[in-house]
């Protein structure tokens, strides 16, 4: 059984892909498997993870018809053989020493969750250059990380928000699946929502629902690519409203019976800042 099983959905990604898996081979901590599902790509995605499990057996690819991204995520965390489950994009990439660092942590405390942050320098070093239209650079400069601060709590509801500037610096921000490692037994049979652009808001809150404790750090062990042909980038604004409005409504089910205490602090800190981001788009469609 490997220590880690990294989630890898993937549409039509081939101009990316590639090095987010090299990135999972450049890992410093080598017990790991990824399950990657390639959502009916079109332009040769499938093809080139395919070369990748031919010449590392640690891959496995799944070749699945075209669904979306919630149900390519569903179907690679069923088959996932391993004690923490990781979630990475495939325009994406981690630091070398991510799964060595969240190993380190999880065996130290035993939490079901291990939190982290991205490399906001990478993401708006590469919207600027994209705006200018210039190419990605070719290396990344890696951080040698020493000791660093963590907080282990047994309450994710006082240290998680879905707020960009929160009271607490090593808060875990934001929905978005990839900014955690998840012990396996939390995050399975919980599905992302087919069809849902937003699905990681849902799917994050059923989650913290079985957090019985967690390790934060701000350590930037994530490097998010703004691809601009992505799924969440390319779709029409009338089509990311309902998407959210749905996201909000599946949420909001699964906190109906919740202790009246932990639902409205999941309120406070998530549903309504996704309830203003609601409001100002279709603010902005009633405006067009």
């Amino acid at each position: 059984m490997p220590y880690f099983t990294v989630i890898i959905p993937a549409f039509d990604t081939a101009h990316y892909v590639d090095r987010c898996l090299r990135s999972l081979q450049a890992q410093t901590f080598r017990d790991w498997e990824a399950v990657c599902a390639d959502d009916g790509s079109m332009d040769g995605t499938g093809a080139k993870m395919d070369r990748f499990a031919a010449e590392d057996p640690r891959f496995r690819v799944l070749h699945l018809p075209h669904a979306g991204v919630c149900v390519a995520r569903n179907e690679a965390i069923r088959q996932a053989q391993g004690r923490y489950v990781v979630c990475l994009d495939s325009d994406d990439f981690l630091h070398p020493q991510m799964l060595e660092i969240c190993h380190r942590l999880a065996e130290r405390d035993g939490s079901d969750v291990i939190a982290f942050d991205y490399d906001h320098a990478y993401r708006n070093r590469m919207i600027l250059r994209q705006f200018l239209h210039l190419p990605e650079p070719r290396r990344v400069c890696f951080k040698d990380f020493g000791d660093f601060a963590t907080v282990v709590t047994e309450d994710i509801f006082d240290w998680a928000t879905e707020y960009s500037r929160p009271r607490r610096k090593l808060a875990t921000r934001h929905c978005q699946s990839w900014r955690r490692v998840y012990r396996k037994e939390v995050a399975e049979g919980i599905p992302f929502p087919p069809g849902i652009m937003y699905g990681d808001f849902p799917w994050w809150s059923a989650v913290m629902l079985r957090v019985r404790k967690a390790t934060l750090t701000g350590l930037p062990l994530y490097f998010y690519y703004p691809n601009r042909t992505s799924y969440v980038f390319s779709s029409a604004n009338e089509y990311k409203v309902e998407s959210l409005r749905k996201a909000i409504r599946e949420a909001e089910k699964t906190y109906e019976n919740v202790d009246p205490g932990i639902r409205e602090r999941w309120e406070r800190e998530f549903l309504q800042p996704f309830q203003a981001k609601l409001a100002k788009k279709e603010k902005r469609l009633r405006k067009r």
